[in-house]
């Protein structure tokens, strides 16, 4: 059996609990695995080899494949310098309602959001002019843009979704309308996947309204990033979410992927056996699902929302098992399959 190779990029606060969990998670598989760690902690980066990042983003142009842990930013953010350096233009995250998590919102949340992870007013710092005014300049560009569409056609292809693409091409003519009018030109490959057009204001509404319409969301940078918290306000947790960084080579297939949870580094409860490692195992799963082995990325899942149905989960989401119990329990499910 082939050796997986991920290269890992370890964090700050929880980050050393969460890696734990997903070692002894990944110990029971039945894949072999070779992590390729380096330090990101603040510590490191800042007293530690100046040539961190080069060495990251070598390991990670070689095994094309990363799991990162939550990091703090300081001056610098290293999922920035990641983002930028690795070329990363889409990221995916999945909010899907889980079993056990309580919730003010009564029906099932079932997204696949893919943002566009470049551009927007998030590429420009801003400037002050005058006295009384500033201003930020919005960009959109069309390679990005392409895609994030191809990539969630061919998502909702494989899974047999339809595909909604959100904006708000009506009043942002210019850098929406140009977004638009990509995702169109880019659907006349895919005729088979149902798609339609919203707009971004009205898709809020309408998600909370009628949710079991939406499937494969497409959008742009910070209306994905307004949209995955509104999401994940639903499903009743910011805290069991994770994501999927892609870059592209110059034909549009995918190059790297990075996996990550959407969560922080929680300084609070570090060291403490306190942190749900849900988010970073559904981003191991998602790791696995790209390499082909949906089969076991889904039985992970499988032993995850088992045990959260059954409340055999960690105390923020409504359990009383600290994080290394908590794998354990997911440990010993999995072990029933392999």
């Amino acid at each position: 059996m082939p050796k997986i190779n991920i290269t890992e990029l370890l964090g700050d606060g929880i980050g050393p609990e969460l890696r734990e969990s997903v070692h002894a998670v990944a110990a029971v598989l039945p894949l072999d695995f070779n992590f390729i760690p380096f330090d990101l902690a603040l510590e490191n980066r800042e007293s530690g080899d100046r040539n961190l990042f080069d060495k990251v983003i070598e390991s990670m142009q070689q095994t094309k494949l990363a799991l990162k842990y939550p990091t703090v930013t300081k001056t610098t953010s290293p999922n920035a310098v990641i983002r930028r350096r690795c070329d990363f233009s889409v990221i995916l995250r999945p909010v899907i309602s889980i079993q056990g998590i309580k919730s003010n919102f009564k029906e099932e949340v079932f997204l696949y959001i893919v943002r566009i992870a470049t551009g927007g007013t998030y590429e420009d710092p801003g400037r002050v002019i005058g006295k009384d005014a500033a201003i930020s300049v919005r960009i959109v560009e069309r390679d990005p843009c392409r895609h994030a569409a191809k990539f969630a056609f061919e998502f909702a292809r494989k899974k047999g979704l339809n595909v909604t693409s959100s904006s708000k091409h009506t009043i942002q003519k210019v850098t929406d309308g140009l977004f638009q009018s990509v995702v169109s030109e880019v659907h006349k490959d895919y005729p088979d996947i149902k798609h339609h057009v919203e707009l971004f204001d009205a898709l809020l509404a309408k998600i909370i309204l009628h949710p079991e319409n939406y499937q494969v969301v497409l959008v742009l940078n910070e209306y994905g990033d307004f949209l995955s918290d509104m999401a994940s306000g639903l499903i009743g947790s910011i805290g069991t979410g994770a994501s999927g960084n892609f870059s592209f080579t110059a034909d549009d297939q995918i190059d790297i992927a990075m996996f990550d949870p959407a969560g922080g580094t929680a300084p609070d409860i570090a060291g403490r056996n306190l942190c749900n490692p849900t988010a970073i195992l559904l981003a191991f799963g998602m790791l696995l699902d790209h390499i082909g082995r949906y089969d076991i990325g889904h039985e992970l899942r499988l032993a995850m929302l088992a045990s959260i149905a059954k409340g055999e989960c960690t105390s923020d989401i409504g359990g009383k098992l600290g994080t290394r119990e908590f794998t354990r329990v997911v440990c010993d499910r999995l072990k029933e399959k392999f």
